[in-house]
């Protein structure tokens, strides 16, 4: 093998994280920039080859962890007046650009120094957290209230509500959560029970998240629903087709998502 041929070149690609949840890559920058330019998230999925509800995934995502919105739905027509990034939703995007461009430079002009390595340099790779839950919520804790076995921790969140949840003693302390430190919340989808109507009934579950309906998607079996909640943030749901059809879900009605405090799973940047 020529010395052409096992010359090491580096590549790389910058990645935000909000709290040290993922906020986004190329990737989602470049469906923020596409939103921009079609007003569409319908064509600005098909202009970056993603799907639809990857698409809103992504979005909710970054509203939820950039605690204010990126993307916002513009109202008028049916089926909504398309829809546009937020001032910080494009100033993102310009200050995203600038820095990957700066970082590319990085790159080559580390890549061209890359000669002198050892031919057998060990390549590393970044392990990135992945979960199956839908839900995650960046925030600041603001109380814990210590139990004989059990914690209760209480998350201030995006728009000024509060997530519970219930873990054990020994957790809080592997965790090292104390009043005012960042964390994470994660719920799954299907831990999630969607309410609409009367706001002041009792119930078991300790959580309720209100909202509007800001996204439908029905499937044969069960349907996905999003409920965009007050400063930017969004929850996500899996629901029974039936039970769709039961609560007469429409977008733009009021509605509150419910959950268990022991559905709650907690976690720390790190």
């Amino acid at each position: 093998m020529s010395s052409e041929e096992r010359q090491l070149e580096l590549q790389g690609e910058v990645w935000m994280t909000m709290g040290g949840q993922h906020l986004g890559g190329p990737d989602r920058v470049a469906l923020l920039a596409a939103i921009a330019e079609h007003g569409s998230i319908t064509k600005a999925a098909k202009a970056i080859k993603m799907s639809y509800k990857a698409a809103w995934d992504a979005i909710d995502a970054m509203n939820n962890l950039a605690g204010e919105p990126l993307v916002e739905r513009l109202a008028g027509g049916k089926g909504g007046g398309g829809t546009h990034l937020t001032k910080r939703g494009t100033q993102l995007v310009e200050n995203f650009r600038q820095i990957e461009r700066e970082h590319r430079l990085f790159i080559e002009h580390l890549s061209r120094q890359s000669h002198a390595l050892a031919d057998d340099f060990l390549l590393l790779q970044t392990m990135r957290m992945k979960t199956s839950a839908r839900n995650q919520f960046a925030g600041t804790v603001s109380v814990i209230k210590r139990g004989a076995v059990n914690d209760e921790i209480t998350l201030d969140i995006v728009g000024g509500q509060k997530i519970i949840a219930i873990i054990t003693r020994d957790s809080t302390d592997s965790l090292g959560l104390v009043e005012g430190c960042a964390a994470f919340a994660l719920i799954k989808a299907s831990s999630i029970i969607i309410a609409t109507g009367d706001s002041e009934a009792k119930l078991s579950a300790r959580n309720r998240l209100c909202g509007t309906v800001s996204r439908l998607q029905t499937g044969a079996v069960n349907s996905d629903v999003s409920i965009a909640l007050p400063g930017g943030g969004t929850i996500a749901a899996t629901v029974t087709r039936d039970s769709e059809e039961l609560l007469e879900l429409e977008v733009g009605m009021p509605a509150s998502a419910l959950f268990k405090a022991s559905a709650v799973i907690i976690g720390v940047p790190g």
